[in-house]
């Protein structure tokens, strides 16, 4: 049993975006805490400290944690890296569409810890309503034995939120892998809209909208799901990026044709690499819970970008234990703001996504990170 007491009070605080309610030093010395613990229990990370100029003495007393070397979560395509708390752990892939699966090991303490924040996140939005039963819509993987895609599992847990009266799945089993039910998917929307229970719709956005847009083609009328039905989209569009359009545009189709509102309709950032959730506001921008921080780095030379400037997504947050995963940079651009700018009342600085980068950075960091931390 591992002791991390500053990491664990961090993740259980009970406000995700109260900055007020974050008691001072306390990201500081949970930060600390858990890279010593993967100095000194996950093989090559203390060598990858050393490569870039820091040592454990240091992790005490450091401050600006945009100075902890990232790993690029393409090397875990490439490399499953653990801690001694890792073997044995539940294992989570990402969905692979270019043919490499992120491999991640999630041992009990750290699923808690990112399980804990969905909790007070949907808390914090009403969304945890555990005396109102609903009708789901998954847009994602129906289950069958040993699947262990991350999109799966997270949307298998989001509907613990409120109780399943049905659950209706986009992907269905064929026997071998899955297949898009879109007139399933269209049919499910038509049988909901008829019964008095509210509409849970969570899973891979493209899906949604092939479904909207087969509906407005065969002349389906629009769609009056009931008052206080939820939309909550995440995953991309994955091999459907050509299809892709601003999320502006799918909420309001989402209004028109089943009914919902914009403000009931909202997207998930996150990866099988980095499980702390970022989820969109009521204006629609991912505010960066108190249990993380991000940076953003320039993509010629890692540099940090300054608020209003673009660049790759570098997340910082010491909830998982079983992976030196508590600083990795993502191979998505974003643009970072102040919290004050964005309206809706989170204080937390928020961030854009802007899609993916170019693969030719992530092959460089994925080399660099093999040459000192999978190879002793």
């Amino acid at each position: 049993m591992i002791n991390l007491p500053y990491t664990d009070a961090l993740c259980a605080l009970a406000q995700p975006y109260n900055l007020d309610g974050l008691p001072p030093g306390l990201f500081d010395c949970a930060m600390a805490e858990i890279s010593l613990f993967h100095c000194h229990h996950t093989p090559g990370y203390e060598r990858w400290l050393h490569a870039h100029g820091l040592d454990a003495q240091a992790l005490d007393t450091l401050e600006d944690w945009s100075r902890l070397p990232p790993i690029f979560a393409n090397f875990f395509k490439q490399h499953l890296l653990l801690s001694p708390t890792g073997e044995g752990a539940l294992e989570l892939t990402s969905s692979g569409t270019s043919g490499q699966k992120s491999r991640m090991r999630y041992d009990d303490r750290s699923m808690a810890a990112a399980q804990g924040m969905v909790t007070r996140i949907f808390q914090q939005y009403g969304w945890d309503t555990p005396d109102t039963p609903c009708n789901y819509l998954l847009l994602s993987y129906e289950p069958e034995p040993d699947n262990r895609l991350g999109t799966a599992y997270t949307d298998q847990f989001l509907c613990r939120y409120a109780p399943a009266n049905r659950v209706v799945y986009g992907l269905r089993r064929t026997g071998n892998g899955h297949e898009f039910d879109l007139f399933g998917v269209i049919r499910a929307l038509q049988a909901f809209a008829e019964e008095q229970l509210p509409v849970r719709i969570f899973g891979f956005p493209a899906f949604l909208w092939q479904a909207l847009q087969r509906m407005e083609a065969t002349d389906i009328a629009p769609l009056e799901l009931p008052a206080g039905s939820l939309v909550f989209l995440g995953g991309g569009w994955k091999n459907h990026a050509a299809q892709e359009i601003p999320r502006t545009r799918l909420y309001e189709r989402i209004a028109r044709q089943l009914g919902i509102d914009p403000a009931r309709c909202r997207d998930g950032y996150g990866a099988v690499e980095h499980a702390v959730p970022y989820i969109e506001c009521a204006h629609h921008h991912f505010h960066v819970p108190v249990y993380s921080k991000v940076f953003v780095r320039n993509p010629s030379d890692f540099s940090v970008q300054p608020y209003g400037q673009s660049g790759l997504l570098n997340f910082v947050s010491p909830y998982i234990s079983s992976s030196p995963a508590h600083a990795v940079v993502m191979s998505d651009l974003a643009t970072l703001y102040p919290g004050a700018t964005c309206g809706c009342g989170l204080a937390t600085d928020w961030f854009q996504l802007h899609g993916r980068a170019g693969t030719s950075p992530g092959r460089s960091c994925a080399m660099a990170a093999a040459e000192l931390l999978g190879r002793a």
